[in-house]
């Protein structure tokens, strides 16, 4: 396994685990409206699942503007219970997984246009770790969100990764 893998394998674990706390909790904890980086933690974890499509859409040869646009309703569709979340990431997943098991050069490079920041080439593998980075960090606004809605997050670093089985997806 390459470590680009490892580092999605790991992104997949981790936002099972934070999915798997939010439905430990009262449902209405998804949609508490909070002030934080997103309304709610739903908003939060539609905004990952989106992102990661859309680079998903990229890493297929789908151009940036185009995933962009293919996928920027998805930032704003606001799912009632976490196991909607739940099977959407875990589709998401197995699709990245089979992705990521095709193509052996992740080196590879591709040229992205990003509508943010303008043209450049781009090797697959960085795509892949943005997309891990990006999780995390708003998996910590999501960990952030439950403790101002009077709940304890859970652990899902990198580093606990290690201790755990590997994503079933």
């Amino acid at each position: 396994m390459n470590h680009p893998e490892q580092m999605y394998n790991y992104h997949a674990w981790a936002n099972q685990t934070i999915l798997g706390r939010v439905k430990e909790l009262p449902s209405s904890v998804l949609s508490q409206v909070v002030n934080s980086s997103f309304p709610t933690i739903a908003h939060a974890l539609s905004h990952i699942y989106a992102v990661d499509k859309m680079w998903y859409e990229v890493l297929n040869g789908t151009s940036m503007p185009e995933a962009l646009q293919a996928c920027i309703l998805l930032n704003g569709e606001i799912h009632g219970s976490v196991d909607e979340y739940i099977k959407r990431f875990t589709d998401l997943s197995t699709q990245y997984s089979e992705w990521l098991r095709g193509h052996a050069d992740l080196e590879q490079t591709t040229l992205l246009d990003n509508p943010f920041a303008g043209v450049r080439e781009t090797s697959l593998s960085d795509i892949v770790i943005h997309v891990v980075n990006h999780g995390t960090y708003h998996r910590g606004n999501v960990s952030t969100m439950l403790r101002q809605l009077g709940h304890a997050s859970i652990m899902n670093d990198y580093s606990l990764f290690w201790y755990q089985e590997p994503a079933q997806v």
